[in-house]
């Protein structure tokens, strides 16, 4: 399959500016990325750039912490709808997770899974930050929820997707669920690893230099 339309070209940084979401566009067009992954302030300019592309506009939904309240998540879940996006990213309640709290982590899910209306729902579980344990729940409770994806990381915790962790959360998952891999995939290398562990869609800035082969 053709690397890039697997990768979520991504930039998500806080201080990204109008000039730096239109060259990410402009490499999303040019390359044929899947979608561009995006802050939803960028959502409907991205939109607008991208009109009469394949490419689509992907969003993260309570990111990077996953601590705003479910109601917080749907509403900004509707409003990125809105505005355009057609694939939601969103995180977790971390904190919910690490207490045992299944039906609050589940309940969260759910209300942005019912807020999506039938647009692909990616869950991220932050693996850095998970025993095997929870990582092996949380993909129980995004299966439970009706998620499409679970995805390891949101790069802003200090670590990454691994091998280890994909094959973990590709095995912890049923065949109609697919796994994104996110943070620290910088190379062709990385890329193939990653695709070969089980994961199906990328999320990287290094998406160029993914499918330059460099």
């Amino acid at each position: 399959m053709n690397a890039a339309k697997q990768i979520d070209h991504t930039l998500l940084k806080p201080v990204a500016t109008a000039a730096d979401i239109d060259h990410l566009c402009e490499e999303a067009r040019k390359y044929g990325f899947f979608s561009v992954c995006i802050n939803p302030v960028w959502v409907s300019y991205a939109k607008e750039l991208l009109k009469g592309s394949e490419v689509k506009i992907c969003t993260v939904i309570g990111f990077p912490l996953g601590a705003n309240s479910s109601q917080v998540k749907a509403y900004e879940t509707a409003d990125a709808l809105k505005n355009g996006a057609d694939e939601i990213d969103m995180v977790i309640n971390l904190g919910a997770l690490k207490a045992k709290d299944y039906p609050a982590v589940l309940q969260d899910i759910q209300a942005v899974r019912q807020a999506c209306l039938g647009h692909i729902l990616k869950v991220i579980i932050e693996t850095s930050q998970l025993t095997d344990e929870e990582k092996i729940k949380a993909c129980e409770l995004a299966a439970q929820a009706g998620a499409d994806f679970v995805k390891t990381s949101t790069g802003f915790t200090g670590g990454g997707a691994t091998v280890a962790d994909v094959a973990l959360l590709r095995k912890s998952i049923a065949a109609s669920m697919q796994v994104k891999a996110s943070g620290g995939v910088r190379s062709r290398a990385d890329f193939d690893a990653m695709i070969s562990a089980g994961a199906a869609r990328i999320g990287t800035s290094s998406g160029v230099k993914i499918v330059e082969g460099k």
